[in-house]
């Protein structure tokens, strides 16, 4: 039955029009899978990284950071619908500051790089089907900021769902699109390849290529981290912030002791019996932001050898064939992670960042802390805490802000002021009225909700 799974999925995926590269990159994994290995890195494999190289030691030479500029283009990941916000377009066209997207910001902090230091520093959207032409519909409010003789995006590619009993390609005529999903992040590699663009950016003199999340602010590119990079001669980098206890789930930094090339390991990457370790975070002590640097000259060596197959490791991801059906078919969805390929590269290098620099939104929670006072727009569209803030607050909202329709009819007068906040809690249904300010430690129980919580109103403190 694998053989016979394997070139179903490749007649599909042919006659879907996916590119010949992205079925081989497929083709790969699946045979990784059929063949019973998991992706797991167990911790007898592994050693800690006690410490590295850190952005705010630094010593750079404007010249040098003009120059890196210079020769660096940007890749937004923007495939991303926000689903578990019950969104059904782009998560990057949520307005996360007043009148402004993560589109609209993105969009300012690169015109504002290129009129800073007089570089070209195009930008490019790595969308999916579902989130291309809603992104570039708002784009469109940003003139200037296409580069000629590159596109404004490129499409990430996608694969089928395979039944877990049998690595059959799932049918679901309830929904056929259901049948179908991206192949993780890891994806932008082939997606690189496989549309042009690599060869594009190396054409018009571009060397290196910052990427990270359309929903990290954070990742602003930096001057300091591109001539860092370049001066580096690494084919490969990734930014690191300190795990604190809140990141013990995230994926983490090690280097692998057969041979001390650096590895990224994911949960999903993780053997049961090594929980414990994996999330140590004393032992472990650096989490991946997505945060990546790539030299495109060695990319496109690494590429052309291996005929568009670069070898990431599998993340074998159990669902059902549609998530809102637990009682739908079990699908086994072949992803790869696109930090991991630190571990591929033979001298990647690795370097710790400050925790400003990694912003995302995965969460209602997330979003209010940045719509609220504890975050500033400053200077060339840079998101960072107010000036009395050295930690963002942690905010934790009930069942009924789960979903963004509904978080926003509980904030009918925005975000309540938390630049004074180290904790928020809400329980229950509540609408927030003007002018709320928590402070200190707050919390609302859910005793007496649904119901308002009166303008002016100051929680904890």
């Amino acid at each position: 039955m694998v053989s016979n799974g394997l070139e179903s999925a490749r007649v599909l995926m042919a006659e879907g029009g996916v590119h010949p590269r992205a079925i081989a990159v497929f083709a790969h994994s699946y045979e990784i899978l059929a063949s019973g290995e998991t992706g797991l890195l167990p911790e007898p494999d592994l050693e800690p990284i006690a410490e590295l190289p850190r952005l705010a030691d630094l010593n750079t030479d404007p010249e040098a950071a003009k120059a890196a500029m210079a020769a660096t283009a940007v890749v937004k990941l923007n495939g991303g619908l926000g689903t578990s916000m019950g969104m059904d377009r782009a998560k990057s066209l949520l307005e996360v500051r007043p009148g402004k997207s993560f589109l609209d910001i993105i969009a300012e902090q690169i015109l504002a790089l290129r009129a800073e230091y007089g570089v070209g520093l195009p930008v490019v959207f790595m969308d999916s089907f579902r989130t291309s032409d809603d992104t570039l519909a708002a784009l469109a409010a940003h003139p200037g900021l296409e580069t000629d003789g590159l596109p404004l995006d490129f499409l990430q590619n996608r694969e089928p769902k395979l039944r877990s009993d049998d690595l059959t390609p799932v049918s679901w005529p309830a929904d056929p699109s259901l049948e179908w999903c991206p192949p993780g992040h890891g994806d932008i590699y082939t997606a690189l390849d496989a549309s042009g663009l690599l060869q594009s950016l190396l054409a018009k003199g571009y060397r290196y290529l910052f990427v990270s999340n359309a929903d990290n602010l954070g990742a602003r590119p930096d001057p300091a981290l591109a001539a860092w990079f370049a001066a580096s001669g690494a084919p490969f980098a990734a930014e690191f912030c300190r795990r604190t206890a809140a990141d013990r789930k995230g994926g983490h930094l090690a280097r692998r002791a057969a041979d001390g090339q650096l590895v990224l390991r994911e949960s999903a990457q993780t053997r049961p019996e090594d929980e414990d370790a994996f999330g140590d975070i004393e032992r472990h002590k650096f989490f991946n932001t997505n945060n990546l640097w790539l030299d495109l000259v060695a990319l496109d060596a690494v590429m052309q050898a291996n005929d568009g197959v670069l070898g990431l490791p599998i993340i074998r991801n159990v669902k059902t064939v549609d998530p809102a059906d637990p009682t739908s078919p079990e699908v086994i969805q072949i992803e790869t992670a696109m930090g991991a390929a630190i571990g591929v590269f033979e001298g990647a290098a690795a370097i710790e960042v400050p925790r400003s620099r990694f912003l995302p939104v995965k969460a209602t929670s997330d979003l209010l802390v940045l719509r609220s006072d504890a975050y500033e727009l400053v200077d060339g569209a840079q998101v960072r805490l107010a000036p009395s803030r050295s930690a963002a607050p942690l905010v934790d909202l009930d069942k009924p802000y789960k979903l963004v329709g509904d978080f926003d009819a509980r904030f009918p007068h925005g975000a309540p002021s938390l630049v004074e906040c180290e904790k928020l809690t809400v329980k229950g249904d509540w609408t927030f009225g003007r002018d709320v300010r928590a402070v200190g430690v707050a919390s609302v129980s859910a005793d007496g909700s649904p119901g308002t919580i009166a303008d002016g109103t100051v929680l904890g403190g």
